[in-house]
């Protein structure tokens, strides 16, 4: 079956980019909303590709359908609290994209996010001083910086 498609070519004006062809069955579109659709379906593509890698989304091993279909929206869900959460702690220290040197990051992604979180989570009440001894440290405060960078930052 054939379908007609409008095309959209952008084209760098520096010649820095390769030119990049956008499509769509709508023949009267005008061709900022057929740009402005893909940067939209971009994003949500982008959250459900974080989403799989990081939360499980669309690997449940539940045996009925209606626990999938109430799993998926809960993930979905998790997704937008850690956002959420990581940006208000973001605004409150700050957010440093983790990188190495072969792959340099200049913004945070879904990864350095829930990292922020799982230390948030992690470090007030399991590693809290007990209100008598304040001054007194379980773990010496250089080595748990260490250990909790490790444990929120799984391979």
């Amino acid at each position: 079956m054939q379908v007609p498609i409008r095309w959209v070519l952008v084209r760098d004006p520096e010649g820095e980019k390769e030119p990049q062809a956008f499509l769509c069955t709508d023949l009267d579109a005008d061709p900022m909303d057929i740009l402005r659709w893909f940067v939209r379906r971009w994003r949500v593509e982008t959250t459900f590709e974080e989403a799989r890698r990081h939360l499980g989304l669309e690997t449940q091993r539940q045996w009925s359908d209606l626990a999938i279909l109430r799993t998926t929206p809960a993930l979905l869900g998790l997704f937008s609290l850690v956002t959420l959460w990581a940006a208000r702690l973001e605004v409150e220290r700050g957010l440093s994209p983790e990188w190495v040197r072969w792959y340099p990051k200049h913004t945070p992604t879904f990864s350095d996010a829930l990292a922020l979180v799982r230390r948030e989570l992690w470090m007030s009440p399991t590693f809290a001083a007990s209100p008598d001894h304040r001054d007194v440290l379980k773990v010496p405060a250089d080595v748990l910086d260490r250990l909790m960078r490790v444990a929120c930052r799984p391979p």
